[in-house]
């Protein structure tokens, strides 16, 4: 009974994203705004566990920083953010290279050149604040086309939809299967790739422990491996709101100087370079993910109340000193070679 509920709930949801996709691109901008501030402000409301790991992830990272009204003013915030970004994704069908500067503007896109001409391979490392999603369209219009590693759906109805339309630039979105293999074959090709790397994973996927607000967070080594693979240089690069409803882009200074660093000290510094601007205006980022489920035994911080105590993530900890592709099944890491 509860598969098929669930694969009558998976129909509506494909039916529910066609219609989306097929009447979003029919509004204004205006419109789009709107519409996302509303979606987001209920999605706080419906969503009571998201609402909830959102408050606590403030809580316990920006501490008496915020006043509680505050916390739910960001919380709710952070929703709205998120909302807008489905809801610009699904009208960015409109976007094209002619009309891409009166909704984006960029900020130092030219390190993405410097030192990488067209034929070079280069390493964009993200992180889920504002607009994600438009920092990979606006980038493939302008020709700075990546290989893009992306997750897919429990609700596999639904990956097509989203791909054609991240793929619209010029991008190659590919699953996580055997991804990181695939990835380094774009970079041996002289291609370019983007990660998400403020995602949390096991420390037994391929995580390395770093600051993250001032506690302890498990993320992705992979830019860090291939970086150190394939040579790649490894630009940070995020996307921010506009009071006038557009977006920037800012493209960081290059990861540089990175010989003798490990894969958590690179990994270390792509965040460092995003922390800052969580810290100056902390709504963008994507609060009601659990970004801290793992804690140190001996922490003196208080952490969320969904982190626990892992003995794999303990293990990392001290491990910072030394590299690690523990995340990559050894038979994938063969066959790099």
């Amino acid at each position: 009974m509860r598969s098929r509920w669930k694969r009558v709930r998976y129909q509506l949801e494909w039916i529910g994203l066609s219609l989306a996709a097929k009447l979003v691109p029919l509004l204004s901008r205006k419109s789009c705004f709107h519409l996302a501030q509303i979606l987001g402000a209920l999605a706080s409301i419906i969503d009571r566990h998201g609402y909830k790991v959102a408050l606590e992830n403030l809580k316990v990272a920006l501490g008496d920083q915020l006043s509680e009204p505050q916390r739910r003013k960001i919380a709710r915030e952070s929703f709205q953010h998120f909302a807008r970004t489905m809801v610009d994704l699904l009208w960015s069908p409109r976007l094209t290279r002619q009309n891409l500067s009166r909704y984006v503007e960029f900020q130092n896109f030219e390190e993405t050149s410097r030192g990488t001409g067209p034929e070079r391979s280069a390493i964009v490392a993200c992180c889920h604040y504002s607009n994600f999603e438009w920092l990979s369209l606006a980038c493939g219009l302008l020709d700075f086309k990546n290989a893009i590693l992306a997750q897919e759906f429990k609700n596999s109805l639904l990956n097509p939809i989203f791909t054609r339309i991240r793929e619209q630039s010029g991008h190659e979105i590919i699953p996580r299967e055997r991804g990181l293999v695939r990835l380094y074959k774009v970079l041996r090709r002289k291609g370019r790739i983007a990660l998400l790397v403020d995602l949390t994973v096991r420390p037994r996927q391929g995580g390395v422990a770093i600051d993250c607000l001032g506690l302890k967070k498990s993320v992705p080594s992979a830019h860090a491996w291939l970086h150190e693979r394939t040579g790649a240089p490894i630009i940070p690069a995020h996307c921010e709101s506009l009071p006038d409803g557009r977006y920037r882009v800012i493209f960081h200074p290059k990861i540089e100087n990175t010989a003798g660093m490990t894969h958590q000290q690179i990994a270390q510094a792509c965040w460092d370079s995003f922390e800052p601007y969580v810290r100056r205006n902390p709504a963008p980022w994507l609060w009601m993910y659990k970004h801290w489920r793992y804690q140190p035994a001996n922490s003196t911080r208080p952490y969320p109340f969904y982190a626990h105590v892992s003995r794999r993530f303990e293990e990392i900890l001290p491990r910072d000193q030394g590299n690690s592709v523990e995340g990559t099944s050894r038979a994938e890491s063969a066959s790099f070679e």
